[in-house]
């Protein structure tokens, strides 16, 4: 598909019908694309269908089998790749800054300071390459690209590594710069706030769409819509002739028109994705009245040493209720994944007690991708769990799950060990919702998963009845899938914070501008500035919240069946009996203002319970 020019923009790049194939697939057929000044583009695709082909190929890094790329002269490329090619005796400091630049000649640069402070590198200056984590790493190769005044970037998969302050960082640094860009990514909530066109990899093709995610979504369904409608009407026309042919009539016909309806019209019959009050009954059906709870609990950090490592949390009572669905963020080394073993059982609480229901079954996706068997194929290694497994109301097969998270019935006869990264991490997925747990621990699920399948992951866990927690830094997900975020802020605390991830970015701002100033001006500042609404509050608070809140719901029930058996004794009553009237009615519009009250109660729990 041929680009399109962006007026008088200049354009930086240019593909002309380049191919590339590996082996007998070809991953990009004759595509024509280009990138102009200022344009932000986000590239979304199927793992392995040629994102990364694509976008080194605009690099530089790799040659086309078969067209041309031109570049502008005198522009300025930066690129970071998945390759993560450094040299291995440089120090960060060296790679992001330049090879014996003293440190005052960029920490005078507010510009640098910032890129090295946003992207989490501040602390590794004077660490070689060689003694980085992959993580590292890839942070340390994405804050040297951002530190060149480049008049493109080419990054691949640049949120991975980072938290989601990281990202949402990055997401305002990108956009708040005139560089153009291009972006590989499966942050939904990333391409969604960055891309201003979007680039779709498929079947060899690079089909373009103005926008971000919800641009792209929206347009990706509008042209299945109208697919689907011109299919339909060539099989009405076929019937239509054969019929006419049959009776030998003239075969005379017109086309229907065909209309585009409007944005609204298109998802105005679509559902919520779940039905959170039936689901939270099911759930309550499956596991009874308690899931897993933490009773005046404290973690400490993991320790190679023999030593306690730091208390990460201290005094905490947490109660997981059945059917609740919970997003846990935090900053890194704050204790996710700690509390989250704890919530498995894999990590004791000393002091404080954990007390587990006698029907749970958990299923845990580890970040760790070493719990498979590679000698098995993909298809046995699920049908050792189970053959079938209930999904809501729908069964569903071994078979036919695997292929729910992407695996075709040919790919379930690969062996696990040819399989890629984000393949493994779908079969671990698929591993854990095959054993029908009721309990879902959730470590980063979205790493390695491309676009597609987090919506196909998102439409499983709609229709799953269970209680989950999540640990996730895919804003995206978290919004989408959680009913209520939680955070751990590094201060020994459990915080629940109602109005969800921009509230923790706000209270990490506030954190990080507390780090600047006296802490006696910045807790004064805070409490100035904090509406009543936005206070962060305890887990005990919050249990004692959704308490009450539990407790107006079922007062609130218990009225509006008295004021139906009132409505009914008042229909069946004597109508002449006045005085009985009058009782009915004072006793109706007793009901009615104390409905009115719980009503108004409800709503004020609801905004803290989430």
């Amino acid at each position: 598909m041929a680009s399109v020019n962006n007026g008088t923009n200049t354009s930086l790049i240019t593909a002309e019908k380049i191919s590339k194939s590996f082996g007998i697939k070809p991953l990009l057929d004759e595509v024509s694309v280009g990138v102009h000044e200022g344009e932000r583009i986000g590239v979304v695709g199927l793992n392995g269908g040629g994102k990364t082909t694509l976008l080194e190929i605009l690099a530089g890094i790799t040659e086309p089998d078969d067209g041309r790329v031109s570049r502008v002269g005198g522009a300025v490329v930066a690129t970071v790749t998945q390759r993560g090619d450094m040299p291995a005796d440089r120090t960060v400091a060296d790679v992001v800054v330049g090879v014996g630049v003293a440190e005052h000649e960029w920490a005078s640069d507010a510009r640098i300071r910032g890129i090295i402070e946003g992207i989490g590198v501040d602390g590794l200056l004077d660490r070689r390459v060689s003694e980085l984590s992959g993580g590292q790493r890839r942070r340390t190769a994405l804050a040297a690209a951002l530190v060149t005044e480049a008049d493109l970037l080419i990054l691949d998969e640049p949120t991975n590594h980072l938290d989601i302050e990281g990202v949402y960082w990055l997401a305002e640094h990108l956009t708040n710069r005139s560089s153009a860009l291009i972006v590989v990514t499966h942050d939904r909530w990333f391409l969604d706030t960055v891309a201003t066109r979007t680039w779709e990899v498929h079947s060899g093709r690079v089909d373009e769409y103005e926008g971000g995610y919800n641009d792209w979504v929206f347009a990706r369904a509008e042209r299945v819509r109208q697919a689907d409608a011109a299919e339909e009407r060539r099989r009405n026309l076929a019937r239509k002739e054969l019929a006419w042919l049959r009776r030998g009539a003239p075969a005379r016909t017109s086309k229907p028109k065909y209309r585009v309806e409007a944005a609204e019209k298109l998802i105005s019959d679509v559902p919520p994705p779940r039905d959170s009050v039936a689901l939270s009954a099911f759930a309550k059906r499956r596991l009874g009245r308690v899931a897993i709870e933490l009773e005046d609990a404290q973690l400490r950090a993991p320790s190679s040493d023999g030593e306690p490592g730091r208390v990460l949390l201290a005094d905490t009572t947490w109660r997981l209720a059945p059917g609740e669905r919970i997003g846990l963020v935090g900053v890194n080394g704050s204790g996710k994944t700690t509390l989250l073993r704890a919530l498995a059982g894999d990590v004791p609480v000393d002091p404080g007690k954990r007390i587990e229901g006698k029907t749970v079954s958990i299923g845990w996706l580890r970040q760790e991708l070493d719990d498979l068997d590679e000698s098995l194929r993909v298809l046995d290694v699920v049908e050792n769990v189970a053959g079938h497994i209930m999904l809501g109301d729908k069964e569903l097969s071994a078979s036919q799950l695997a292929e729910r998270l992407g695996f075709s019935p040919a790919r379930q006869r690969t062996p696990v060990g040819d399989l890629s990264g984000g393949e493994r991490r779908r079969l671990q997925l698929t591993v854990v919702l095959m054993g029908e747990p009721n309990v879902l621990l959730l470590d980063e699920p979205t790493n390695d998963l491309d676009i597609d399948t987090l919506q196909q992951v998102e439409d499983l866990l709609d229709s799953w009845a269970g209680t989950l927690v999540v640990i996730s830094h895919d804003r995206y997900l978290v919004e989408r899938i959680c009913d209520s975020t939680w955070a751990l802020f590094g201060d020994g605390e459990l915080t629940n914070l109602p109005r969800g991830i921009d509230q923790y970015l706000e209270r990490r701002a506030v954190d990080a501008q507390k780090s600047t100033k006296s802490t006696a001006k910045a807790h004064k500042t805070t409490s100035a500035d904090q509406s009543s609404s936005d206070v962060t509050m305890s887990a005990a608070e919050h249990q004692a919240a959704r308490k009450e809140f539990n407790a107006v719901e079922r007062k609130m029930a218990k009225l509006s069946a008295q004021v139906a058996t009132l409505h009914d004794q008042m229909a069946a009553h004597d109508q002449g009996d006045y005085t009985g009237l009058g009782e009915l009615t004072e006793k109706l519009r007793a009901a009615q203002a104390e409905t009115e009250e719980l009503e108004e109660r409800w709503l004020e729990l609801s905004e803290i319970v989430g």
